[in-house]
């Protein structure tokens, strides 16, 4: 299984309120619809908190300010992924997610990337 994350930085034109707003109602149900033809298994939005922990974490260890949220979508593997490319509703379904990403989040300063997991622990 992979994973591809996505760090996504909002528009500056886009309230934080509005982008979490419309990334969790609008964006999400529009990937959710398009699941099937870009082969996704699973999708998780992750919204960062506001809150003072994170300056102080940030602070402790000198790093850069954080990204507005993450996306993280699992899939089969790399080969399963890149199908989608391979078929003309896939291949439209992709451009339909880049044009709704790009009403509300800054494409240029925003990254993705494709990742494997090694759990190490799992408490839960």
């Amino acid at each position: 299984m992979i994973k591809l994350v996505y760090c996504v930085w909002r528009r500056e034109d886009v309230s934080q309120e509005e982008f979490h707003n419309y990334w969790l109602n609008t964006h999400g149900p529009n990937v959710r619809s398009v699941a099937e033809k870009i082969n996704a298994l699973r999708y998780v939005q992750s919204h960062r908190v506001d809150t003072p922990t994170n300056d102080a974490m940030r602070q402790s260890r000198n790093m850069t300010a954080p990204y507005d949220g993450i996306t993280e979508v699992w899939f089969r593997d790399e080969a399963h992924m890149n199908e989608v490319t391979a078929s003309q509703q896939g291949r439209e379904a992709g451009l339909f997610l880049i044009e709704d990403e790009a009403r509300f989040i800054n494409l240029e300063k925003s990254c993705l990337f494709v990742t494997e997991e090694h759990e190490i622990f799992d408490l839960r």
